[in-house]
Order: C-alpha cells, then structure tokens, then sequence
C-alpha cells in the first residue's frame, strides 16, 4: 500500500522542510548556547533556518516512513541517508569555502572529519523520533492548512530564505578571500623573518645562526614577532654594515604588510563576523592561522559591545 509520503504536494514538501529548519534551528542554537554560555544563532544563515536540520528531516522521512513498519530498517535508514547527506554538504562547503562548519577529527571512529559514528549513531536515533513522534502532529498540521494558505506560506518563506542565503554565500565567500589574503601575508611575512633573524644573528655576532636558512618559524601573532625583530635591530644598527640598507627595506616592506593585515581584519564586516559567532566550532585546514586570528577579532567585537552596552 502507498504510504500518504508520496502523495504531498511541492509546497507541502517545502513547509515540511521549512518547519524542519527552524525546528533544527531552535535545537541547535540551545545546545551551542548553552555550551558557549551566551546566546548563539546557530548556522550558516543569519535568520532561525538550519537548512542541513530540513534536508536531513526531508531524507529522513523519504527513506524511512516506507518502512516504518519496521523501527529496526527505520534507524538503519535514518543512520545512512542522514550520514551520507552530512558528508556531501561538508565536502561541498568545505571545497567551495574552505572552512568546515563542523569537524569531528577530534571526534572516535571519524571519517575525515566529515562524519563520526557518534553522529551516525544520533541521526539514526532522531529519524526513529522523527517517524513516530515528531512527523505526526506536523504532518495533521500542514495538511490541515487550505492549499492556497499552504502556497502563501511557502513562498513567503522560499523569498526570505533566498535572501538569506545569497547575503550569507557573499559573506562566505569574502570571508575566504579575508582569509587567503592573510595568509598570503603571513607567508610573506615568515619569509621576512627568516631574513631578519638572519642579519640579526649576524648583527649579534652569533655565527652559528648567519646561515640562510634560520628554520625559526613565525609562531602566534606574526606582525608582533618581527616588530620585536626589528626593535632589536634597530638596536645594533651601527653594527649591521653591509646589512644596514637592506634592513631599512625590509622595515619599509614589514610596514606594508602590517598595513595588509590590519585592513583585512578591518574588512571582516558584520556578515563575516556573525558568521564567525555563529560557528565558534568553525575550522580550516587551508587557512588556520589566519582563521584564529578572525575568530579573535570577532571575539573582541562581541566583548567591546558588551562593555559599550554595559557603560550605556
């Protein structure tokens, strides 16, 4: 027998999904908030959608209701068809973005990152939740609802959701360009430092470090460790000789790339810092210094409207 699943309509698919948004939504950013201990919107978009929460629901109950007869296939559905769901939409994001919204490397039994047996496990549980309890008064409720009221409804939310998306795509996207730029800058500026260090080794007179390659890495923040470089250089100018003109353009260069630095942080606009906010969890293997250093900076901005709020 045909299971009603099959006989929704377009718009009742996309309220279904809709509804499952903000419900993943609303359980996502309690859980984060609560582990942050301060108000989080949870996602990738700015208003209360998860899209990941709708679609994973929406392939749940394709994939399970026809079975619902038996709990034990609905879990192992639900397990494979949301795995497989929360790998694709990793990569993809991964590979166009370059940030990962979600990593469970630290997580057992993962795959990449992408997915772990413990999401596995937990998806299964929630489609068995969805089938059996969750679905049943929503579904009452939208085929309830008059086929005009139904399409009113949807294509409200569809516009909104489309404007929320193209905002947070363009935010995303410039919040990688921020990111490759910085790390193009801090690449530069490692390069800067091994050649400082050098003409200070020799400005000290410690030999044993003149060799090109010094190998000394730039660790934390990059722009604050070759000031201090350069402070000491600055120092034993007079003993630099030969060295003394390259040093004064390399400074003017050190200069530059600071400038680089300080506006590409300032480019972060609000967009890319709720994104930041949004995602405390959010990770890079492409651009991790400089990632950190964003996270900071958006950290910073909550904390000085925190305390503009407090003097208020």
């Amino acid at each position: 027998m045909q299971h009603a699943i099959f006989n929704y309509g377009a718009a009742q698919w996309l309220l279904f999904f809709y509804i499952y948004c903000f419900f993943g939504w609303i359980f996502e950013s309690t859980y984060v908030s609560l582990k942050q201990r301060h108000p989080v919107n949870r996602g990738f978009l700015h208003g209360p959608f998860l899209p990941l929460y709708g679609s994973g629901a929406v392939l749940m109950l394709f994939v399970a209701i026809p079975v619902e007869g038996n709990p034990i296939l609905v879990y192992f559905a639900g397990c494979v068809a949301a795995t497989a769901l929360e790998y694709v939409t990793g990569v993809c994001m991964e590979a166009l973005f370059k940030v990962r919204y979600w990593d469970y490397s630290e997580k057992k039994f993962n795959y990449k990152g992408q997915i772990c047996l413990g999401s596995t496990l937990a998806w299964g549980c929630l489609t068995v939740l969805l089938v059996y309890v969750i679905h049943r008064p929503i579904e009452q409720f939208v085929l309830g609802l008059s086929y005009r009221l139904t399409l009113m409804l949807t294509y409200a939310v569809t516009v909104v959701m489309a404007i929320d998306t193209a905002l947070s795509f363009k935010a995303a996207m410039e919040l990688r360009n921020t990111l490759a730029s910085m790390t193009a800058v801090r690449q530069k500026l490692e390069v800067l430092q091994h050649r400082a260090d050098a003409i200070l080794a020799f400005a000290q007179g410690d030999a044993r470090q003149i060799p090109g390659e010094i190998g000394s890495k730039v660790k934390g923040a990059a722009v604050e460790r070759l000031e201090t470089v350069f402070g000491k250089l600055e120092q034993y100018k007079e003993k630099l000789g030969k060295y003394r003109e390259e040093s004064e353009s390399m400074r003017l260069r050190f200069e530059v790339l600071k400038e680089r630095s300080r506006q590409a942080k300032e480019r972060l606009g609000y967009h890319n810092r709720s994104i930041l906010r949004n995602n405390p969890s959010v990770t890079s293997r492409h651009f991790r210094e400089a990632l950190g250093e964003l996270k900071e900076a958006a950290l910073r901005g909550r904390k000085d409207q925190a305390e503009d709020q407090t003097e208020e």
